[in-house]
């Protein structure tokens, strides 16, 4: 029996706020023991409205944010924030939302790409540069990009480069944090059928952080429901989609506008109707 890539066991943070001479502390229970397992090649969705705990999650998995209490295993490995190894920081890569936020402004593209071999490697300059214009070319982008700055590309082109950065270390795992939220309609699909490929290529296991329920839809394995730092629901995805069980689930679902071409026909249909 093969290890799961990522195994996370009544995993905790809590955050004390407030207090005084004359006011005790507060203390926010952001996520409130969450257990789940990975297994490789394999995509989980986390969903959920704002607040509701499954950034701070992901911020836990990803080594950035040490957890107040519970385990976290990677490969098998245990991991924890506030003692990350070489090792440890190569198996875990994150894509962020905004992909210009997360790129050095000043850095030419080969320079990102090639940067996280350059801290967490002993390649030869010739050999980082072949491996960063290798996977720049794997993203859909062109040699002539690599001596080019971050502004001078399109959204979906740098959340290109920040998956391709994201890869460089062959990671056992990545955390997508909304990685297309901020993208158009058309772009979003080229962004997730990109994911789709690079995890077919090379087995690739996410956890993909998201609260639109039709990207959800389209990438998952798994999803995993969030409500106030509980998680209320957690299944395969056919298993949710057509058979919510908790009520909040059922209820995010409901305020989904669905974008499939029968019911945009029922909606128009309803309209004329209704003329």
């Amino acid at each position: 029996m093969t290890t799961p890539v990522l195994q996370v066991r009544d995993l905790k943070r809590d955050y004390v706020t407030g207090g005084g001479l004359f006011r005790p502390a507060k203390v926010l229970h952001a996520v409130k023991g969450v257990s789940f397992t990975l297994e490789k090649g394999k995509t989980l969705a986390v969903v959920g409205e704002s607040g509701c705990g499954k950034s701070t999650l992901a911020r836990m998995i990803t080594l950035i944010d040490p957890a107040t209490s519970g385990e976290i295993l990677i490969d098998g490995i245990p991991a924890n924030a506030t003692h990350v190894t070489r090792e440890l920081r190569q198996k875990v890569q994150i894509v962020f939302q905004n992909p210009y936020g997360s790129l050095n402004p000043r850095q030419k593209v080969g320079d990102v790409l090639a940067e996280p071999l350059l801290l967490n490697t002993n390649l030869s300059a010739a050999e980082r540069r072949d491996k960063a214009m290798a996977m720049l070319i794997k993203v859909g982008l062109q040699p002539e990009h690599f001596n080019r700055y971050p502004h001078m590309f399109s959204g979906g082109q740098r959340q290109r480069i920040a998956i391709a950065r994201a890869l460089m270390l062959n990671p056992s795992f990545l955390v997508l944090d909304e990685p297309v939220s901020a993208l158009d309609l058309s772009v979003q699909a080229q962004i997730l059928n990109l994911l789709k490929d690079l995890q077919d290529e090379f087995g690739l296991t996410y956890v993909f952080i998201s609260h639109d329920l039709s990207v959800v839809r389209y990438i998952a394995d798994e999803v995993m429901v969030m409500y106030f730092g509980d998680v209320v629901e957690h299944g395969t995805r056919d298993q949710v989609f057509s058979d919510p069980r908790h009520e909040y689930t059922k209820t995010l679902f409901a305020a989904t506008p669905r974008a499939d071409v029968e019911h945009i026909r029922a909606r128009i249909a309803r309209k004329k109707a209704m003329a």
